[in-house]
């Protein structure tokens, strides 16, 4: 079993950061792939980003590259989401996810493990 709390999520201006931080217990973090989902109203869950246990490699879906920035701190038990640059498109609940067989780390139905989701606003 994995355990995942979200925390850092709020109101914030458009052009805004934000910096999401996703802290696991319950099983060995290093060794698991941890990725970022995101849900709007009246849509789909949607892959954001999602990193490797070792956190050499990143991936994003192409809305939010060159201004997300997913990382790891496997000393912490945490995986983080910084969010530069925000748009009002951004504004969803984001959901951090465990991923223990490192594969198809963009499609959600691969994630067993889910936190609660925090919310994200950004005003216009």
């Amino acid at each position: 079993q994995v355990q995942l709390v979200e925390s850092g999520g709020g109101l914030v201006q458009a052009g805004g950061s934000l910096r999401l931080s996703c802290t696991t217990s319950g099983r060995t973090f290093s060794s698991i792939a941890m990725g970022w989902f995101r849900q709007a109203p009246g849509k789909g869950r949607e892959f954001v980003a999602a990193i490797t246990w070792g956190g050499d490699l990143t991936y994003y879906t192409d809305s939010v590259k060159g201004r997300f920035t997913i990382s790891r701190d496997n000393a912490k038990n945490t995986v983080y989401l910084q969010m530069n640059s925000l748009k009002s498109e951004d504004t969803a609940i984001y959901y951090c996810a465990a991923n223990i067989r490192a594969f198809q780390l963009d499609l959600s139905f691969q994630y067993a493990y889910w936190g609660q989701g925090t919310q994200v606003t950004v005003s216009s």
